[in-house]
């Protein structure tokens, strides 16, 4: 619980009763390692905080995982679409790695909203930074190498690139693994 409070209150001032609230409303739950969390066509219910571990989000397209989320600590995640409009998800998340997870239901997100002074804003703010991630990702694969790509992710998250695996790691990088092998050969640390 204390991750998730710094991580509000890193944004955000928080009141005793807020804070009171948040507690309230997450639930912490501990995951092991490989454990689906949300399966394509189910509709997804919790928004989560990591507070430990690492989790991927991906899709199964025509029998070709794609990874299109490595989530590291300290960050929110969920089938946006699928948790607000309450309809199938495109898409699976599973553990990497073994996590602590903190996780709030809709209709307690819902509570939350109603009940806090700074849930709504607070929202709007992780919504906007992990849009603009979104963005700068799309921007990457444009004017990177895929080299480049892989020397920014090593340096943007070294601890997801020391404990996800390769073909984990090139899918979320748009490449194919034999790839991303050759490219690790070429750069010295």
């Amino acid at each position: 619980m204390k991750n998730l409070l710094n991580y509000i209150q890193s944004r955000f001032t928080l009141t005793e009763e807020d804070t009171r609230l948040v507690q309230h409303y997450f639930i912490t739950e501990h995951v092991p390692a490989q454990t689906k969390l949300l399966e394509a066509g189910k509709v997804e219910r919790y928004v989560y905080f990591l507070s430990e571990g690492i989790v991927k989000g991906y899709q199964n397209l025509d029998g070709k995982i794609v990874v299109q989320h490595l989530v590291p600590e300290q960050d929110f995640f969920t089938s946006l679409d699928s948790f607000m409009s309450e309809t199938p998800a495109p898409d699976y998340y599973e553990t990497i790695t073994d996590c602590k997870l903190l996780k709030i239901s809709k209709p307690d997100y819902n509570l939350l909203q109603t009940q806090s002074t700074f849930w709504s804003d607070f929202i709007k703010t992780v919504t906007n930074e992990h849009l603009n991630c979104k963005l700068e990702r799309v921007k990457d694969f444009q004017i990177l190498t895929a080299k480049q790509r892989y020397e920014k992710f090593i340096k943007q998250h070294p601890n997801l690139a020391l404990n996800v695996s390769i073909d984990n790691i090139a899918s979320f990088l748009g490449m194919e693994p034999q790839s991303l092998s050759r490219i690790r050969k070429q750069i010295t640390f």
